[in-house]
């Protein structure tokens, strides 16, 4: 019996650390490049940038499964940048993996998300 306590104790809190969010109505007010291939986010309503994807290989982060490849990478970036160049807020966005707050304004700094789903 201990045994399986362990498991279920042990295990519960590796399988509770990835966040979901969604924000919505928001203006792209950040786009940014970082040093080894990273490109960055901020919408209005977020305290800090995300590192979201990198145009040279495939991207994912802990906690979740989704991954991104290079060339949806390229397509997020257009997207944003057309977003920040018009004005038009993005509808709905889907962060997830594990540095992912609760909250759009609680971000952080440094921190990376995998975009799961966006509306614009």
């Amino acid at each position: 019996m201990r045994k399986y306590l362990f498991l279920i104790f042990g295990i519960l809190p590796l399988m509770v650390n990835a966040g979901t969010l969604v924000c919505d109505n928001s203006k792209v007010e950040l786009l940014a490049y970082h040093g080894n291939s990273k490109f960055m986010l901020k919408l209005e309503s977020m305290d800090s940038p995300v590192f979201f994807c990198n145009p040279g290989s495939v991207w994912q982060v802990p906690g979740t499964s989704y991954k991104t490849s290079p060339e949806t990478c390229k397509m997020l970036y257009s997207t944003f940048l057309a977003a920040k160049m018009s004005g038009t807020p993005i509808n709905r966005i889907h962060f997830d993996g594990d540095d992912v707050p609760s909250e759009c304004n609680n971000w952080g700094s440094w921190k990376s998300a995998n975009i799961r789903y966006f509306r614009f």
